[in-house]
């Protein structure tokens, strides 16, 4: 990204561009960046939010189920190029890959007045806002975390509608790490790989499935949800 996309300066966050970059470098500066944040309380370290995609990867959670929502063999695996990583966020199973955008906010939640289910709520909100800017309608799902695009709450396969964006966040000592990721344009065959997220017959989309030859560019969706999630932040935080 040629420049840094601002935040609210009230807020004292810095969005950062990792560009394209593995699954655990990027975890390694999530965790790196948290460190630091968590050492440097009493002085209010500014916080960051970074922005990837990432090298095709499948991720796993410490849930006793989730690796059985690993579909592909490890043969099928090698021959689509796609990695495996466990991963210590919430959630389940998860693909990540080229055209996804995926979103690490490492943020003091003490410091914004943020708990938990707030803050997935924020996320939540800047992905339907982002989604809505570039004229795809998502929604909430009170089942499921994440962006979910047609169908009716609680609806099976495709009447429960079709997910574009999924949230796996861990927090430590009111400090996030992990976040959320958009499908722009990714391969999405390869989430035939897995049961996504855990939810058997519920599909996945994209921006670019949904809207065609009309869908944004990443650098446009990077854009969109970092001023989407300031205004979601601003909305809901409060100064301690």
């Amino acid at each position: 990204m040629e420049a840094p996309i601002p935040f609210d300066p009230t807020l004292d966050i810095e969005a950062v561009d990792l560009g394209r970059m593995s699954y655990d470098a990027a975890l390694s500066a999530q965790r790196a960046e948290q460190d630091a944040l968590l050492v440097s309380r009493p002085s209010r370290r500014r916080m960051k939010v970074f922005l990837v995609e990432h090298d095709a990867v499948i991720t796993i959670s410490r849930r006793p189920e989730a690796r059985a929502h690993l579909l592909a063999t490890p043969e099928m695996l090698a021959t689509l190029g796609i990695a495996v990583a466990e991963t210590d966020r919430g959630g389940d199973i998860t693909y990540h890959g080229p055209g996804q955008l995926v979103v690490y906010p490492i943020l003091d939640l003490q410091r914004l007045g943020l708990r938990v289910h707030p803050y997935v709520r924020v996320l939540e909100d800047a992905a339907i806002a982002t989604c809505a800017e570039f004229g795809v309608l998502a929604r909430r799902d009170a089942g499921c975390t994440g962006a979910w695009v047609g169908g009716v709450e609680g609806g099976v396969g495709e009447a429960g509608g079709r997910k574009i964006a999924a949230i796996g966040v861990r927090i430590s000592r009111w400090i996030s790490l992990h976040g959320i990721a958009i499908n722009v344009d990714p391969d999405l065959s390869h989430f035939d790989a897995i049961v996504p997220c855990g939810l058997q017959g519920r599909p996945v989309t994209s921006l670019a499935r949904e809207l065609g030859a009309r869908a944004p560019s990443m650098d446009a969706v990077k854009s969109a949800f970092v001023r989407a999630l300031t205004q979601a932040i601003l909305q809901s935080h409060r100064v301690p």
